[in-house]
């Protein structure tokens, strides 16, 4: 059981991240889901003929382990996703492994919202992805469930 932070419970320097592969079907299913049907993601003799070389990730995909990171840790559950910056700083290769990690940098108490450092590492140590949040947490504790397909995620607090 998980529980999403109130305002209150945040502190400056407060941090959550998660791990994931982002695997071959992982991006299939993405590029279905979203319908971003650039060849450059699943198309090896395509990606090939870029300045990459080889498939690469979709950069919302990446972008979307943060917004994981936002609704299921810190703040958790509950809480408003209210803007998001991004800046892309490398390509991630299939079968990366890639870190994504929150961090409250500023607390505004009586607009309730909460600003985020973003930022997505690979499995070299190499940002990717780099931005600020802002959310507004939950009023109250709201506690939830975790899901049971919820397995082929990583934590690190």
């Amino acid at each position: 059981m998980t529980r999403g932070k109130t305002l209150a419970e945040l502190a400056i320097g407060d941090v959550a991240q998660m791990t994931r592969t982002l695997t071959p079907e992982l991006v299939t299913s993405f590029v279905t889901l979203s319908g971003d049907r650039n060849p450059i993601h699943r198309d090896p003799q395509f990606a090939a003929s870029t300045g990459f070389g080889e498939c690469i990730a979709p950069g919302m995909l990446t972008a979307a382990l943060i917004a994981a990171v936002i609704g299921t840790e810190l703040p958790g559950p509950g809480c408003v996703y209210l803007s998001q910056s991004l800046k892309f700083l490398r390509p991630v290769k299939l079968d990366d492994t890639i870190t994504a990690r929150v961090e409250v940098v500023e607390i505004v108490h009586d607009r309730r919202r909460v600003c985020l450092r973003t930022q997505c590492v690979n499995a070299r140590g190499g940002s990717v992805l780099v931005g600020e949040a802002w959310v507004m947490p939950p009023r109250a504790a709201l506690p939830h469930s975790r899901p049971a397909d919820d397995a082929p995620f990583a934590r690190a607090a």
